[in-house]
């Protein structure tokens, strides 16, 4: 048999070396699936902001509440009497004067503007605060650091509100309480999803929600404690503790690699990947990194580029409009029916209580959810939650036992489903801009949030403009569900031209 002529180096199959060498998403992917102890340690500690964010965001629920009153002249007073039309000296509040803010500034025949300015101005400064430090994350500042000075902010506004003498000097650091408070949620989302692989994303999530609902659970319980003393005190044992944590959290919190990788900080990402330590690794992540245009020095104008990014490209837009739509009816059940207790009739500490219970199941919920579609997910909690809604007009007070049911199912419903929400955030966008789109979806939620004091103060006289209206603004705004991918399974993209690259691949 002849031999088998060797070919010539020039006739040989050319291989694409690109081809050989993993992306930089494969290695950090592979870097992150390590997740050990330590790894859950730096989940639960950036979470522990969350217990802190549920607070400051329905303190008010105790702080600003109409408290309970009697009658010091029965000659001239009744229980039926209608407080503005008795003198002073005819009654007395249950407690001492400076229980609430309420009784505290002399609101009790103050107009529903007045008495819901406080909270409103809390969600304009959300709104506000959303817009001017969300991209930073993505930019200049980085997820920790964004998280630790929000969270320190934050606390020491709610210390100095204290001071406050009257509605309007509450009003206003209750707007920079709501404006530090803006990024904390998206900033723990993002950096907790971020920090671990495709696998561990949707159980990080739980971590997150877990501590929202601990420091919800544990507010009733400080409320009560405090019962016979002043809102300030409140605000006090809410926020000392968020000073400390901010401490330990910028000492031991580390960043996001993903992050560090896009800034240009290939070192410090490896030195944060167990799975690229190698020298090997190392080296091919170096050079999967050098395709990418190194990370010029920020201007002020180019903090907010990423925003920039999504008016470029007209999928990208569309996407963030749909989801915004989304989430501002997911999230006015979400944080409307809890503030909305005191119109249920029923003991303000217990309320409160039940409906934290509720985010207990609805986190098992969630993390049972995992292996199964978005969109789905989304649509079938949200339409449960907008019909509960109407049923709680419908049942009216005649049931009250009914409607407290009702009211408890729809508030599971909608955490179910604005847990399984946020996630899917996450994965519509790429890291380039994933914390300036969480935030600007978090911004039509807390936008929506402005209105509800005023729906929950209408409500107290006809439940169709409280729960009437939850129950329409949910279920309408899950059209919107049409508009957008599905994303289950779909490992998280870093620049938008991947992120474009796959979806096309997928459609």
């Amino acid at each position: 048999m002849a031999a088998i002529k060797e070919l010539p180096d020039s006739t040989r199959p050319l291989v694409d070396e690109e081809k050989l060498i993993p992306s930089s998403d494969e290695i950090i992917e592979n870097g992150l699936r390590n997740f050990g102890w330590s790894g859950l340690v730096q989940c639960i500690l950036v979470s522990i902001a969350m217990y802190f964010d549920a607070q400051q965001s329905f303190i008010a629920i105790y702080s600003d509440e109409y408290p309970t009153w009697h009658c010091t002249d029965p000659t001239i007073c009744t229980s039926d009497s209608d407080i503005c039309e008795l003198p002073k000296s005819s009654w007395a509040w249950d407690g001492p004067s400076s229980k609430t803010v309420i009784s505290d500034f002399g609101l009790q025949c103050a107009s529903s503007f007045i008495t819901g300015l406080p909270q409103s101005s809390f969600f304009i400064g959300c709104l506000v605060g959303s817009f001017l430090l969300a991209t930073l994350a993505d930019t200049s500042l980085g997820r920790k650091n964004l998280v630790v000075l929000s969270c320190l902010a934050m606390s020491i506004t709610s210390v100095i509100i204290v001071s406050s003498t009257n509605v309007w000097i509450y009003s206003a650091l209750k707007f920079l309480v709501g404006f530090w408070r803006s990024s904390i949620g998206t900033c723990v989302l993002v950096l907790l999803t971020e920090k671990v692989s495709t696998e561990w994303r949707f159980t990080v999530g739980i971590v997150e929600y877990f501590c929202f609902t601990l420091g919800y659970m544990c507010l009733p319980g400080i409320a009560y404690l405090n019962r016979n003393s002043s809102w300030k005190y409140l605000y006090v044992w809410t926020s000392i503790p968020a000073i400390c944590y901010s401490v330990i959290a910028y000492l031991f919190v580390t960043e996001s690699p993903r992050w560090l990788i896009m800034q240009g900080r290939e070192q410090e990402a490896m030195a944060m990947l167990k799975g690229v330590s190698s020298v090997e690794n190392g080296a091919t992540l170096t050079s999967s990194l050098l395709k990418v245009p190194p990370k010029q020095k920020a201007s002020i104008f180019q903090l907010y580029s990423s925003i920039a990014e999504l008016f470029e490209r007209s999928w990208a837009l569309k996407r963030m409009v749909a989801i915004m739509v989304l989430g501002l009816g997911v999230g006015m059940v979400y944080f409307g029916m809890p503030l909305a207790v005191g119109n249920l009739g029923f003991n303000i500490y217990l309320a409160v209580v039940f409906n934290a219970l509720m985010e207990i199941p609805s986190c098992v919920a969630t993390y049972f959810l995992e292996n199964y579609r978005r969109k789905p997910s989304i649509l079938v909690f949200s339409i449960a939650s907008g019909i509960c809604c109407i049923m709680c007009v419908v049942v009216g007070n005649a049931l009250p036992a009914a409607k407290v049911g009702l009211s408890l199912v729809a508030f599971f419903s909608a955490v179910t489903a604005y847990n399984v929400f946020l996630l899917y955030i996450i994965e519509l966008f790429p890291t380039s801009v994933r914390n300036t789109t969480t935030s600007l979806v978090r911004q039509a939620i807390v936008f929506g949030n402005i209105f509800i004091p005023f729906f929950i103060s209408a409500g107290r006289k006809n439940d169709i403009f409280s729960y009437g209206v939850f129950g329409v603004v949910i279920m309408s705004s899950c059209l919107t569900l049409v508009c957008l991918p599905e994303t289950i399974g779909i490992a998280l993209c870093d620049t938008m031209d991947q992120q474009e690259k796959k979806d096309n691949l997928s459609v």
